[in-house]
This record gives structure tokens, sequence and C-alpha cells, in this order.
């Protein structure tokens, strides 16, 4: 009998222990965060709450150019993470990743309507006009004008990229403006 409440107990405790895998897993992806931690630069770095010991160690892998003291520092960086809580960190790749999506989505944006007005579709630059209010219709109209001139001839060079310009300008300063109303 008192075998198996030793026996039941045992079981009790392996499972809710971690196994050495999940452990190792764990670990990993500890170690990968701090590695994504040397892609930022000096002032990003400086914004995240962490511990110095970490943020020196994070910049003193930056300045290493040799893979195995490479290896050996993320190692050890890894090794710090696991002393921290590594939710604020990660939430700070979060917002970046985030930040990166709504770029992409403003660039495709962009190209798509200048594509649509090079094309000749002048519903487009209306729409934009009435959308962005407070712009320089002058100025986008004389590129749409001067980028459509340039695909007739087969050229796709400065004014489609002066066309892009501003279609982006807009796109960016409306998505600050929603941004900053939504802090």
């Amino acid at each position: 009998m008192k075998k198996k409440i030793q026996a039941e107990k045992s079981d009790k405790i392996e499972q809710t222990s971690k196994s050495k895998s999940q452990i190792k897993r764990e670990m990993h992806s500890l170690q990968a965060l701090g590695e994504r931690l040397t892609e930022l630069s000096k002032e990003q770095l400086k914004d995240i709450e962490m511990p110095q010991e970490l943020y020196e160690s994070v910049l003193f892998a930056k300045s290493l150019t040799k893979h195995g003291a490479k290896r050996r520092q993320m190692q050890h960086i890894g090794k710090l993470m696991r002393e921290i809580d590594p939710e604020a960190i990660q939430n700070v790749f979060d917002d970046i990743d985030q930040g990166r999506q709504a770029d992409v989505f403003l660039f495709k944006q962009a190209e798509s309507w200048r594509d649509g007005i090079i094309a000749g579709n002048e519903n487009i630059l209306e729409q934009i006009e009435n959308r962005f209010k407070d712009s320089d219709h002058k100025k986008l109209r004389q590129a749409a004008g001067n980028a459509v001139k340039e695909a007739a001839q087969g050229i796709y060079g400065k004014s489609s990229r002066l066309l892009f310009r501003c279609i982006m300008e807009l796109l960016k300063t409306e998505a600050r403006s929603l941004e900053s109303r939504s802090c």
C-alpha cells in the first residue's frame, strides 16, 4: 500500500514538472529573443526596460565578429533572459512587427493606387482627393499627369516615383494622426 501511494505522488510530480525537451525549447526561444535584441539599434535598446547586465551583454554581442564568440555570447544572453520576465521584451517586438505589417500595408496601398492612376483610372484620384481633403491636390494631379505621360511613352521613372511618394506621404500622415488620436 505504501509503494502505491509513493508511486501516485511521483506520477503527480512528473505531470506538473516540465520535460527536459520543453525546458530546452523554452531556453532556445529565450536565446532567440535575445538574438533579436542584438538586431536593434542602441536607441531602441535604451527604450526597453531590462537589467543593466543584459543591456551590456547585448551591446557587447553587437560588437563581436567571430562566430564562436558571438555564439557563446548569445548563450550568455539566453541565460540572462531566463532570470527576467521576457514578456515586456516580447511585447516590444510584437509592436515592432505590427508596425512593419502596417508599413507593408501602406506600401501596397500606395503602389496599387499609383498603378491604377497610371493605368488611367480617374476614380482613384478623386477618391484620394476626397479622403485627404487637406492635401495639396495640385501637386498630386501634376505628379499623376506626368506619370501617365511617361507611362504612355513606355517610361516608368521619376514622375511615377514622385506620385508614389506623394501617396505614401498622405497615407503615413493619416496613419500618424489616427495613431495620435488612439493614445
